[in-house]
């Protein structure tokens, strides 16, 4: 098992650490639904380390990324960041990743966890035909999630950049917290806003504590892994392993908006028919109607008890008060206003499909 860099930091302020992805991570420190608010209302800090990034460089780079991706990264000016993910050849997905263009002919792709080794042998598959320089550096770099509606306000003294002038989905390279060349991304799966900070393992423990200080009297805490959990769910974004994985296609989990059809990409003829002809099944979210709590891998029945999906996730959403969840169903059932039903131990809870965020803010 893996340590991050600052897991001596996450032991000493009592965090509760487990292992995922083969590293100790802090899952929670206070309780996930203090933790969950904390973020929602004022500002908090998870260490996602554990992410892996991978860059990409030389006059092929860009052609590579167009191959094993599904969105359009010719699109991309520098300082640009774009959510895409890596088709495979069976219709399902490899991984979900987000790929920056740092500067013309070198990207940086930050792919999850779980999946470094998978990802890097898959694009290193790939780069065969077109050797680009590809580097992992997953090992020696941290990545820390600021988030929250006052995450610029408490940053904005650690930095000459200005942090309110960067859209969702930009970044700059910056100074941050005595630290130059670090990069500044507003970007975060949290659905409140905020920013995420790349910097290398040994800077680390600089940037957590001039943060911590900096957002002393914003009420900054830090954030497990947990809430990040409930936080992304509450705004319907997928989780590879759960809601995504490699059975499931880019178009019946709602991703068409990140699968463009104007390039050649893995899979591409495949999923353009799928998508022409409509899949059979969807990936819907939902809230049920009744108390209870929906977890992943409960079933999804019908009015007769009949099995028609999986709870693909499911939590008790702290800000809604209620259960809610995302699953596949029958496209026939996949339209907003649906009743479906949850398979919660011996009893069957009513259930409405909804449209995505269930968090409105």
């Amino acid at each position: 098992m893996k340590n991050i860099a600052l897991n001596n930091i996450h032991v000493a302020l009592g965090a509760k650490m487990v292992p995922f992805a083969g590293y100790n991570m802090p899952v929670q420190y206070e309780g996930v639904t203090a933790e969950h608010l904390t973020v929602r209302e004022s500002v908090g800090v998870f260490d996602v380390s554990h992410m892996g990034e991978f860059l990409v460089e030389g006059e092929n780079a860009l052609a590579l990324i167009q191959k094993v991706t599904s969105n359009d990264a010719s699109k991309l000016a520098i300082g640009d960041a774009q959510y895409s993910c890596f088709p495979n050849e069976e219709n399902g997905i490899v991984d979900d990743l987000i790929c920056y263009k740092i500067k013309e002919n070198t990207y940086l792709l930050v792919v999850n966890a779980s999946n470094i080794d998978k990802d890097w042998n898959w694009i290193s598959t790939y780069n065969k035909e077109f050797n680009a320089d590809l580097k992992n550096l997953s090992e020696d770099y941290s990545l820390l999630a600021i988030q929250g509606p006052k995450a610029v306000e408490a940053m904005q003294s650690l930095t000459s950049v200005d942090l309110a002038s960067i859209p969702f989905y930009k970044f700059k390279i910056g100074d941050f917290a005595g630290i130059e060349n670090v990069i500044i991304s507003a970007t975060g799966y949290t659905g409140s806003g905020g920013f995420e900070i790349y910097c290398k393992n040994e800077e680390a423990e600089q940037i957590w504590n001039k943060v911590f200080e900096a957002g002393a009297d914003f009420g900054i805490k830090p954030i497990g892994l947990a809430a990040r959990d409930t936080l992304r769910l509450e705004m319907g974004y997928c989780l590879y392993g759960n809601d995504i994985d490699d059975t499931t296609s880019p178009i019946e989990a709602g991703l068409s908006w990140i699968t463009k059809f104007t390039k050649d990409f893995v899979n591409a003829e495949a999923l353009a028919k799928e998508k022409e002809h409509k899949p059979e099944r969807r990936l819907v979210a939902f809230e049920l109607d009744e108390r209870g709590v929906p977890r992943h891998g409960y079933d999804i029945v019908d009015g007769n008890g009949n099995v028609i999906g999986v709870v693909t996730s499911g939590t008790m959403s702290p800000c809604l008060n209620k259960g809610i969840g995302m699953g596949y169903v029958p496209r026939i059932l996949s339209k907003a206003g649906s009743q479906i039903h949850i398979q919660v131990r011996k009893k069957a809870i009513p259930a409405t499909i909804v449209k995505l965020p269930f968090y409105k803010g």
